[in-house]
Order: C-alpha cells, then sequence, then structure tokens
C-alpha cells in the first residue's frame, strides 16, 4: 500500500491563503463586534441564537455547544447579555425547568447590523475563498 501522496509546495500556499483570508474575516468580525459595542463572543452568541437550525430560541446547552464554551461560562455570558438588554430568559412552557433564551428587539437590531457588515465583507473576499476550494477540488498542485 502506498503512502500519503507528498504536499506540494502550491498545495501549501493555498493552505495558508486560505489560512489568511479566514483570519482576515474573523479580525474584520472582532472589530465589527467591539465597534457594536460587543465581544466577538457576544456577537457569536446573538448570531448563534438567530441562526439556530429550525428556530430563534435556543437552550444553554445548545448555546453553550454552538460556542463550545463549558456551560457555566455560558450562563455567565448570558448574564452579561441579559443586562444589556440583548437577550431574554424564557421560560419552556413544557418543563420549567428549561430555559430558552432569545433576542430583544435591541438584539435583533444590534446583530442585524453586524450580519450586513459581515455579508459585505464575505462578498469581498469571497472570490478568494472560492480559488481554494476550486484547486481543492482539482487537486491542482
Amino acid at each position: 500500500m502506498a503512502g500519503p501522496k507528498k504536499i506540494s509546495k502550491a498545495q501549501y500556499e493555498s493552505i495558508a491563503a486560505f489560512r489568511f483570508a479566514l483570519r482576515q474575516f474573523l479580525k474584520f468580525s472582532e472589530d465589527a463586534a467591539h465597534g457594536a459595542g460587543l465581544t466577538a463572543q457576544q456577537h457569536q452568541a446573538l448570531l448563534a441564537i438567530k441562526g439556530f437550525p429550525g428556530r430563534d430560541r435556543v437552550t444553554v446547552g445548545e448555546l453553550a455547544e454552538r460556542l463550545q464554551i463549558a456551560h457555566h461560562s455560558t450562563v455567565g455570558l448570558i448574564d452579561r447579555l441579559v443586562t444589556e438588554n440583548l437577550v431574554a430568559r424564557e421560560p419552556s412552557e413544557e418543563d420549567r425547568r428549561r430555559v430558552f433564551i432569545t433576542l430583544t428587539k435591541h438584539g435583533e437590531k444590534v446583530l442585524e447590523k453586524l450580519a450586513w457588515a459581515h455579508q459585505e465583507q464575505l462578498r469581498r473576499i469571497g472570490p478568494e475563498i472560492r480559488v481554494f476550494f476550486e484547486r481543492l477540488g482539482s487537486g491542482e498542485e
């Protein structure tokens, strides 16, 4: 059985270019969040709530999973978001032990402004990212 193919210089360059484009996007996102008065993590939380598949609310556990942080860290983040009037806690009708987190009107407004800015940035860097995937798919070296 043959070993794995050697990675070419061009492939390394493609991977490095892709990582650079991702880092530029993340830096843009962090700066945009700070400009809106949020931390990057607060922005990610609002986006995770609004972008949750099939509904506009999440449990604390679901949010922790989406953010890849511990449950207790998520509770602290939610506390700060509630204080800033960006999210609200909503007890479940079926199970009072379960709490849903939803965006407030203020949270929706802040997130929408950020989402428009992010869509524009993605339009700008889209061609760079597309090239990486095209090279990857073609096996171009």
